[in-house]
């Protein structure tokens, strides 16, 4: 929202009317009425009469904070019970200004209690400082990828997509990210090398950047972001390119359409619905969301399955757009019966009969000029034929959440286990198909111009958006074969997939590490795919003066702790770790003399410089065990990560809860330089302070990761 011309840089932006009168200081609320907007839903009767009031009240209050546990974690159970067991006790029975303040909720059909509901002010959230406290935890583990703030109805889509990790999956609409995110979870549920992937697209040029930021924390080898309108999404070739019947093309297992809409289910957070609701969105958009899902339905795979999703509550944008995908697909998918999934979650089914508003708000009927046959309802033969009963309907006030629509779509399996012949065939039926289909979607594109905003120009990217080639590198490069001897990388692991994003080609700062599937998708796809982002950070150079000077990247560790066999994976205890999450470069003489695990210290002592991990061992089957980097110097030793992975690492291993401003690290390196400085001085001969040398060793390391 542009700032008012009045108002300062600064100043909060408080959304309303001046009120003149009181010399034009004062802001009213923006009134949340619409008058189209009711009379359009009691008409359509999709709210049921006596619910009509508690709904309205509803959609005009604050939604309530939600977030779910990442369910791909190992340590999912370790964080959840943390909340459980440190803070929801002391949220309990919270009275403030006189009020008993409601308790957070666990979300009653969100699988094994990892999604969470907190129906409380942000006034209490920042005064109050228990529920303080509460958020600071939030704020730790999201920074760390283990807690995901998003809207509860959100998270339904990707449940009832059914992922597993074994599936190509494609989120055809996927900026911001959150459901996305949910996908790739899923993908990493069982494993950290799934053979599955996601590719993750989003329409607008910019908001595919900054998909980066939100999925990057997830640290997944597996997923790809692209930059295509989702309505010409384009085939992608697959690494058998060429054959008697020509290329061949990929078909996904699991899409997710979570398409452009009007957004009325989303009123309670984007105040501006109330006042900029009307009739012509959701007709406007009607087209491009049929044209998405019916793309969505030529890239899905036999068998595969395909969830089309809304915040909007407008049958035009739902089942008129689900109806129209039944018309011209017949027999060849079919709607998902979903009423035996997520028990607790209260939803209403979907529609048959509605009527039509146009433009102007006036009712019109079937056939009138301007009018698409698409908007209307089915017949009553299609209505017995395609089951829309089937799809579901969350509305703001039965669970208190914003409004959403999801439908589950499944391709009928035509053949078993056809023998290869038959599958080539197949395969070349279909492709034929899809060419015989562009001009169709290209008509399309010309008549829905006036309606999609997918039309991008280049904006002001990230500060970190790489917008370089993805070039792979022999594994067999005497960079790489260094590493691959230097940390013991056995043959399990895919070494042809690493590239650079250079035009050289040439590893010169960072390499990275693709699943081997997306390898082969990038290889085959240079020329149709335009790819944003892929990919983990393997491998950044630091010094040239070691034996090694590439450092393993901690957001790669979870794959490759698998495959390395090296005397440079150390076990430690939990007062080392301790010691290097709170102190910088402690010196080994230092270790020595506190006698901080001798055999830690005397093993790592003896190794060469250079990137190293330290192994420790919990003792507890119900939490993880930590692997984790050090960089190990001639004379000190520094644990390898970023400030908030050392402070989740704090609260949740050893309790010890720290603000956003702390640093401990370059706390104590400043107390012990001031230590130092205090007993040097007035003596002008003596040599630099012992330390130096190690800090300086490191200090670039420090700053990379």
């Amino acid at each position: 929202m542009a700032r008012r011309k009045n108002q300062k840089k600064g100043q909060k932006k408080t959304f309303g009317t001046r009120d003149d009168s009181n010399n034009q200081k004062n802001w009213t609320e923006l009134v949340k009425e619409n008058a189209k907007w009711e009379s359009y839903y009691k008409d359509l009767g999709v709210i049921p009469e006596e619910e009509w009031d508690t709904f309205k009240k509803t959609c005009q209050t604050q939604l309530p904070l939600t977030f779910r546990i990442t369910g791909s974690r190992k340590h999912a159970k370790e964080v959840l019970q943390l909340f459980q067991e440190n803070h929801l006790p002391n949220l309990t029975n919270v009275v403030w200004e006189g009020e008993t303040v409601k308790p957070p909720m666990a979300l009653p059909w969100y699988p094994q209690n990892l999604g969470w509901q907190l129906d409380v002010s942000k006034s209490v959230i920042r005064k109050n400082e228990q529920f303080s406290r509460m958020q600071r935890f939030l704020v730790v583990e999201n920074a760390v990828g283990n807690i995901s703030r998003q809207e509860a109805v959100s998270m339904i889509p990707p449940i009832v997509l059914d992922v597993k990790p074994e599936h190509y999956v494609l989120d055809m609409c996927a900026a911001p990210g959150s459901k996305t995110a949910q996908l790739i979870e899923a993908l990493h549920a069982e494993s950290d090398e799934p053979s599955g992937f996601v590719i993750a697209n989003d329409a607008d040029y910019k908001r595919s950047h900054m998909l980066v930021h939100q999925l990057k924390r997830l640290n997944s080898a597996n997923l790809m972001v692209v930059n295509h309108d989702a309505q010409f999404f384009p085939r992608i070739k697959t690494a058998n390119a060429s054959g008697p019947v020509g290329p061949q093309f990929l078909k996904f297992d699991r899409i997710l359409c979570d398409v452009p809409c009007s957004g009325d289910g989303t009123m309670r957070k984007n105040v501006n619905v109330w006042k900029d609701w009307n009739t012509g969105s959701g007709l406007g958009l009607h087209i491009v969301q049929f044209n998405i899902l019916d793309r969505g339905l030529n890239l899905l795979k036999e068998g595969g399955k395909l969830v089309y999703s809304t915040c909007s509550m407008n049958p035009i944008e739902n089942e008129a757009v689900v109806a129209a995908a039944l018309r011209k697909w017949g027999d060849k998918i079919r709607l998902v019966n979903c009423d035996d999934q997520l028990p607790g979650l209260v939803r209403s089914k979907g529609i048959t009969q509605w009527k039509v508003y146009d433009k102007q708000f006036e009712i019109r009927e079937k056939g009138h000029e301007n009018c698409l046959d698409s908007w209307f309802p089915p017949s009553a033969e299609e209505v017995e034929k395609f089951n829309l009963d089937r799809c579901m309907r969350v509305y703001p006030h039965q669970q208190n959440t914003g409004g959403f629509f999801i439908t589950v779509f499944e391709k009928i399996d035509t053949t078993s286990t056809p023998p290869p012949a038959a599958t080539a065939t197949a395969t070349a039926t279909a492709n034929e198909e899809e060419q015989a289909q562009e001009p169709e979607l290209k008509k399309a594109k010309v008549d829905t111009s006036s309606t999609a905003s997918h039309i991008q120009k280049k904006e002001k990217l990230p500060r970190d958006a790489n917008e370089e080639p993805f070039v792979f590198v022999d594994p067999n490069h005497p960079q790489l074969a260094k590493c691959w001897s230097f940390y013991g990388i056995d043959d399990k692991f895919d070494k042809s997939s690493c590239l650079v994003r250079n035009a050289t080609g040439e590893p010169t700062r960072t390499i990275y590490h693709v699943a081997t599937p997306l390898k082969q998708l990038i290889v085959n796809n240079e020329d149709r795919l335009k790819i944003v982002y892929s990919g983990v950070k393997l491998f950044v150079s630091q010094r040239s003066d070691i034996d090694c000077s590439w450092r393993i990247q901690s957001e790669s560790l979870p794959i490759m702790k698998q495959h390395m066999h090296s005397d440079r994976i150390v076990p430690g205890n939990m007062e080392m770790l301790k010691k290097l999450l709170t102190e910088a470069f402690p010196r080994y003489d230092d270790l020595i003399a506190e006698n901080v695990d001798p055999e830690f210290v005397s093993k790592t002592q003896k190794l060469s410089a250079g990137c190293t991990f330290i192994k420790v061992d919990r003792n507890d089957p119900s939490k993880e065990d930590l692997f984790l980097p050090i960089w190990n110097g001639s004379k000190c030793i520094n644990l390898m990560v970023c400030k908030e992975d050392a402070h989740e690492l704090l609260y949740r291993i050893f309790g010890i809860e720290t603000t956003s401003k702390q640093n401990p690290k370059a706390e104590h390196l400043a107390k012990k330089a001031q230590e130092e400085s205090a007993n040097t001085e007035g003596e002008s001969e003596k040599e630099p302070t012992v330390g130096t040398e190690a800090e300086t060793e490191a200090e670039a390391d420090v700053k990379t990761e």
